[in-house]
């Protein structure tokens, strides 16, 4: 089989690329009905809710402990990792967001007090995730997983 055909019947790339991608849609439609506004830019951001970050890796642990087993060098580095990327999510990343908008706040007041800012673009405040959001993706990447293992069986 063609590398690519291999591919896409791989349980494991399959689960976390599908978590992702339902999570991704899930994050633009969540962010449609609480702003009223459907950002298309959503699809492919980071941020929000679900968290697409702790989907994936929570499937790739599912799909991982599925195939391999939980004694596997497999399974405990996936867990590693998932654990690396939930923690960055909610940590540096969502602090990273907060420092965003607080500076974005301050280049806004500053531009009305009118004050030249060599700033013209506003920083990126949709970086990280709180706690309940990292929580939904996990769920999300944990249920992919298990569905996307028992059909490509």
């Amino acid at each position: 089989m063609s590398f690519l055909a291999d591919l896409v019947v791989n349980p494991i790339f399959v689960s976390a690329f599908a978590a992702w991608t339902i999570a991704q849609i899930s994050k633009t439609i969540t962010y449609w009905f609480v702003s009223g506004e459907l950002d298309w830019g959503r699809l492919l951001g980071s941020g929000g809710m679900p968290s697409s970050h702790a989907a994936t890796v929570c499937a790739l642990l599912t799909a991982t402990g599925y195939h391999y087993g939980a004694s596997g060098f497999e399974f405990g580095f996936a867990m590693v990792l998932a654990f690396i990327v939930m923690h960055d999510a909610m940590g540096i990343r969502r602090q990273s967001g907060n420092q965003a908008k607080m500076i974005n706040e301050m280049m806004e007041f500053l531009g009305k007090m009118g004050e030249k800012l060599p700033v013209s673009e506003k920083l990126k405040e949709f970086v990280g995730h709180t706690p309940i959001q990292v929580l939904a993706g996990a769920i999300t990447g944990v249920a992919t997983g298990l569905v996307v293992v028992n059909v490509l069986k």
